[in-house]
Formats: C-alpha cells, structure tokens, sequence
C-alpha cells in the first residue's frame, strides 16, 4: 500500500476517533439529562426518522405509545445521538474498507458484514426479532475473522476490528431502548462507546508512526497497559453507577457519605449484573443501601486508579516521556476534581458530562503513551516523512 493510501487511513482514523469522542460525549449528555427512553422504539422515533415536531404527529406519537408520553425537549436528544452514532458507523466503514481492500477476502468480509448489518435492522423493524439477532451476529463477526486473519501491521486490523465493534455498539444502542434502560446494557452501551473511541484513537496513532526506535521502553510499556485496564475497570464501574442511578446516593457528602465513614450499604444487591427482563429500570430500582455500595465502590475504584496513574505519570517522566507524563498528570486531576464537583454541587448537567468526556480524555492519554513505548510499525510503506515531527 502507497504512502498516500496510509495518509488516507491515517486522516480518515483520526476524523472518525474525533468524531468517536463527540458521540461519546453527547452519548453521555443524553443518558445523564434522563432522554435514553424518550424515543420509545428503534431505530425510529415514535416512528418517524427524525422526531414528530407538529401537534397532529404529536398526538399520534402519544396515541401509538401511551405508556411513553412524547417530550419535545427530550426526543431529538436521542434521535441526534442515533443520527451521529449512525455516521460514525459509515466513517469507520470507509475506514475498514480502505484498510482491507488489497486482501479481496478481508474486503468482501467487510463489505458482507455492512450488508448483513443493514439486513439486520431491517427485519428488527419489521418484528423479526430472532432473525435478526442472528443475521447481526454474522454482521459482528466477519470483520472479527477478518482483523484477525489480516496479515498488515497492527493499524490495518484495528481499523476492520472497529467495524465489527461498532455494530455491536449498534446492537447495544437498541438493546438499551427495547430492556427499558438495563443497567448491564447501559454500561456496555457505555463500555463499547469507549472501546470505539479507544480503537480509533490508537490507530490514527499507530497509522501517524507514533513509536519508539526500539525496545528500551519494554518495562514501562507493561505498566501502561496496567494502567489501561484499570482505568477501563473504573469506566464500567463509573457507567455500572450511573446506569443505576446512585451517583448521588452519598448526597452531597464528600469524603463521607450521607454523613457518615461506613454508612449502611448492600454490595450483593448493588452488584447483581443480571435482573429480570420487561423491568422498567428508569430512575433505579434498588435501595439506597445498594445505591450506596455502588457509589462507594465507584469512589474506592477511583482511589486506586488516581495512585497507579499518579505513579505512572512519574514513571514516565523519569524515562524520558516528560510532555506524556505531565499530561497523563494533569488530566487525572482534572477528572478528580470533576468528580468530587459531581457530588459536591449535586450532579449538575454539564459537569457531569465533562466527567465522561475526560475519561475518554485520560484513556486517549494513555494510549498515546502505549503507542510511544512501542516500536514504529515496521513496514515500507511507512516512509521517513511520515515521522518527520514526531519525535
């Protein structure tokens, strides 16, 4: 492949990683300002493909769905979200065809899997519920086959693995709708959001030849990846907090909570992942003792990733990546602070979002640590111009 077909990659995976990090964060927007329901089904709204505007639409929506009274403020919140998820879906598609394309069997995997995906909604719509689960399935996992079968440098099979990550996060999208906001789903909905950003991000790294000479950061590449998984850790069980709803079930208290050191608490019940099917999950289900074990869980999580990430940012300093140091060091204070300010001043709307949006931030900070500890993709096609800069 030319140096100008990596240039397109390279260009095309930052775009849809930029973009990946804007749907994460009106993804979370949407959750946090309560819209997840207010389109009742999927992918339309009240069965329109934008949202009823005009009082006869409105009166319909209301009359097809009683249970789910139409919110104006609300609806096009989660249909944009759809809208910008949906594009995000054909950018990472160009990705992984451009990525395939001189492997005719990776190509047709990816080009299958598109067809198969659009299948799948379309009997999902049309009530086939079974056959479509199996049809998106097929969807999800040729470009999974495909990425792992590739033989191109790491860049190439994250970009078709992304494809195959996002139809899930298609069918995790749906799923929160049609489970009534289930809080496992919820959080993978969030999880796999994450994971595409993640993956985006990495590769337009990986295609920008971001990477050392050679392996003398082998030892402290190891830590950053402890790091990775850590921090992902703290992800799910910050989204495992706000899919049920206990982001302030310490109240406003801080370091305590509700006033006190060891306050009434129940972890069995706080962490039972799978509860039963047709519950509607909106605004929480369990008690403020289980409510409370999860936030607690979520605030110990939390002081165990701020001291490993605290450590690593002085490892890395002392290695020689000062500027990936100091930056994995600012933005890790800066998403503590959010923190403490989310239940400080009672969750409010654009703090609480910011919270998601730096997350995604520091896992980007540590991936772009990872790529510099690694060595530059050992490949023609990546020519001395293309690290001209970079360091």
């Amino acid at each position: 492949m030319s140096t100008r077909s990596v240039k397109i990659l390279r260009g095309l995976a930052l775009l849809a990683a930029v973009f990946a990090f804007g749907v994460v964060m009106f993804g979370a927007f949407v959750r946090l300002s309560n819209a997840g329901l207010s389109c009742p089904d999927w992918p339309t709204c009240y069965g329109k493909a934008t949202w009823p505007e005009h009082q006869h639409e409105i009166a319909k929506a209301n009359e097809a769905f009683p249970d789910r009274p139409y919110e104006t403020h609300k609806a096009w919140r989660e249909q944009v979200h759809r809208f910008l998820a949906g594009t995000l879906g054909m950018l990472v598609f160009a990705l992984a065809l451009i990525a395939s394309w001189r492997r005719p069997w990776a190509r047709y995997a990816v080009i299958v899997s598109a067809i198969l995906a659009a299948v799948g909604v379309t009997m999902y719509m049309r009530g086939e519920h079974s056959i479509s689960s199996v049809v998106s399935a097929f969807a999800i996992g040729l470009p999974l086959l495909a990425a792992a079968r590739l033989d191109r440098p790491g860049a190439w099979r994250i970009s078709v693995l992304a494809f195959g990550v996002i139809i899930f996060q298609a069918m995790l999208g749906m799923w929160t709708v049609t489970l009534l906001l289930k809080p496992i789903v919820v959080m993978g909905h969030l999880l796999g959001g994450i994971a595409t950003f993640a993956l985006l991000a990495y590769a337009a790294l990986r295609y920008a030849g971001v990477g050392a000479r050679d392996d003398s950061y082998a030892a402290l590449r190891r830590l950053v990846v402890i790091g990775i998984v850590l921090l992902l850790a703290q992800i799910a069980l910050g989204g495992w907090t706000s899919a049920n709803y206990a982001a302030l079930a310490c109240g406003t208290d801080f370091p305590k909570c509700l006033g006190q050191w060891t306050p009434p608490t129940d972890f069995e019940q706080g962490f039972v992942l799978w509860r039963g099917v047709g519950v509607n999950y909106e605004g929480g289900v369990l008690d403020m003792a289980a409510r409370s074990a999860i936030q607690l869980a979520h605030r110990l999580g939390a002081l165990v990733v701020f001291c490993y990430l605290a450590w690593l940012a002085l490892r890395a300093t002392r290695r020689g990546l000062r500027g990936h140091g100091l930056a994995i060091a600012a933005v890790l204070v800066a998403q503590v602070l959010l923190g403490i300010s989310n239940v400080h001043f009672g969750l409010p709307l654009p703090v609480a979002t910011l919270h998601n949006g730096v997350a995604a931030l520091l896992l980007f900070v540590l991936l772009a640590t990872l790529a510099r500890t690694q060595r530059r993709p050992d490949d023609a096609i990546f020519s001395r111009s293309i690290f001209q800069g970079l360091g």
